[in-house]
């Protein structure tokens, strides 16, 4: 339920956000297929069905070992790997853990110090 913002004499309503894959869809079939369109309708079946896919990693998840609070990449993947048939399965596999390397190592290399090589400690006699 949208909240009340006050400012002044004017009461604006808050728009509740949707969460939407609509852009994220579109950029793939560009990249995919650059001279094809897509219509509206096919947009938002397309968003349903990755929220669907989603929620249910999230369920299986969930259902399958309330013992701990993380999701680990591993879980994930064998979620996927049960939820989605064959080659499918095999692309949306090999396409998580190429997304998720790659993440890693811009992680690691933003958060690496600077090798500045071995200090000299030893004091010269003048």
């Amino acid at each position: 339920r949208p909240k009340n913002i006050t400012k002044g004499d004017k009461t604006k309503r808050r728009i509740k956000r949707k969460e939407s894959y609509t852009v994220y869809i579109y950029k793939v079939l560009k990249q995919v297929h650059p001279d094809t369109g897509i219509p509206s309708k096919a947009i938002n079946i397309m968003n349903s069905f990755v929220n669907d896919i989603f929620k249910r990693i999230a369920a299986s998840r969930l259902a399958h070992c309330n013992k701990r609070c993380t999701i680990t990449s591993r879980e994930i993947q064998s979620a996927v790997r049960l939820l989605l048939p064959g080659e499918l399965a095999k692309h949306a596999v090999s396409e998580g853990t190429k997304a998720y390397l790659f993440r890693r190592i811009i992680f690691s290399r933003q958060h690496r110090r600077p090798f500045s090589g071995p200090q000299n400690t030893i004091k010269k006699e003048t």
